[in-house]
């Protein structure tokens, strides 16, 4: 009898397994991008030529979804035409994404492997998606997400390889040597209003092997969100302190809002002001705040001339406008003032002022193509703190394809 009941309750399981709905996805995204640069990343020289060159990533994901089990495997190529070889064996592809997230019930969750991490409006960490690789970190993130609250923990620890004797990471390929972060959000559910709280603490090592120091540099800040009707408001405030991977005092801070409103389906405003602490020269403490791995292209300036700490700090002035000629095409317009945060010297606090407008038109479903031109106008002190002549003419055009789509997918019990 004993051995008939555990039997049924084998063939129970099995069937229950046995109708878990299953997923099974293939998703592919080639993005082929074409710029003429002649002053973007940092200010062109006296009689230097403009670049021009392709840059193509080319990326395919296998997903695969089960009860409380989902796998996501994301295989790239990234790079410039002509960088390989017309028959070259040098392999150039990487894992973008390879994770595993195990689902506990009741909202908790653990997510392990090669992941984004993207968090609020991606200033402090984001996917980086401008860039043709893409940002990606090798982590553990246990969470909980369920109704109005989610909470992530984040581990990374990063090494050369498997040292069976010592630690030491000094010039690893990842930023830091290890990354501990906290992350919790929280929506009202009663108003269209947003809070979420961050620390990270960030641990670099220096030194020689067998001689090496730790430094440790925490951020700590908060993100604000507010958007009733048609108006929409964001503010950011984050701190850093301890010490950064060159062994310097941090103590730095940053601030930024933001506001946008929808006029009507054809018009949307924005206006914005970034704070960015920097050095003031009278101390060796280091006081430039760092954005660190944020997806920064999106925030001060398409021209990417402020994308890391700038010593002299960074006021960031805009305004936009976006304008739907149709359903498939748009228009957008930004303005960047940009100054230093700190007058050092004699020098003018104005760095410049930077124009991007970009198009945008939906081919079809699965491809869009956008188009965009950027130029700056620069002065004496950018040229101090970046480099270059600011009487030289400072532009870049870009012109890119984005074609990402499902090429597969599955259900079945």
């Amino acid at each position: 009898m004993k051995c008939k009941l555990t039997l049924i309750g084998l063939l129970m399981a099995i069937t229950v397994t046995a109708q878990e709905e299953n997923q099974f996805t293939i998703d592919a995204q080639l993005r082929p991008r074409g710029e003429i640069n002649h002053g973007s990343i940092y200010p062109r020289k006296t009689d230097e030529g403009l670049a021009l060159f392709a840059n193509e990533r080319a990326r395919l994901s296998l997903g695969y979804i089960r009860d409380r089990l989902e796998v996501k495997l994301s295989a790239q190529h990234a790079g410039v035409w002509g960088q390989d070889a017309m028959n070259t064996t040098n392999g150039r592809v990487s894992m973008n994404e390879a994770w595993a997230k195990l689902d506990f019930g009741k909202g908790f969750f653990a997510q392990v492997g090669r992941q984004q991490l993207s968090f609020d409006d991606e200033r402090i960490l984001g996917t980086g998606d401008w860039n043709v690789a893409g940002n990606w970190h090798d982590a553990l993130r246990l969470g909980y997400d369920r109704n109005l609250m989610k909470a992530h923990a984040v581990i990374s620890l990063n090494q050369n390889g498997e040292n069976i004797r010592g630690h030491y990471y000094a010039s690893g390929a990842m930023p830091y040597k290890a990354l501990a972060l906290l992350w919790w959000h929280l929506d009202s559910g009663v108003i269209p209003f947003g809070v979420s709280l961050m620390g990270m603490n960030l641990t670099y090592e220096g030194g020689a092997r067998g001689k090496s120091t730790m430094q440790h540099m925490q951020t700590f800040g908060t993100h604000l969100t507010y958007a009733p009707n048609s108006l929409d408001f964001a503010a950011s405030f984050y701190v850093q302190t301890g010490k950064n991977q060159y062994g310097y005092k941090v103590s730095a801070f940053m601030g930024s809002f933001r506001a946008g409103v929808t006029l009507n389906p054809y018009w949307q405003l924005r206006a914005g002001y970034d704070y960015l602490s920097g050095n003031d020269g009278r101390n060796t403490n280091q006081h430039a705040f760092d954005p660190l791995y944020g997806t920064h292209h999106k925030f001060y300036g398409a021209m990417d001339y402020f994308t890391g700490s700038v010593n002299c700090g960074l006021q960031d002035i805009t305004c936009g406008v976006t304008t739907n000629l149709s359903r498939r095409f748009s228009l957008g317009l930004d303005y960047h003032g940009l100054l230093c945060a700190e007058k050092i010297g004699n020098r003018d606090k104005m760095l410049g002022h930077e124009l991007d407008l970009q198009a945008s038109w939906t081919m079809m479903p699965d491809a869009v193509v956008t188009a965009g031109y950027s130029r700056m106008f620069g002065t004496e002190t950018m040229d101090a703190f970046k480099g270059g002549n600011h009487k030289e003419r400072q532009d870049w055009l870009w012109l890119q394809l984005n074609v990402s789509t499902r090429l597969f997918s599955t259900k079945w019990k």
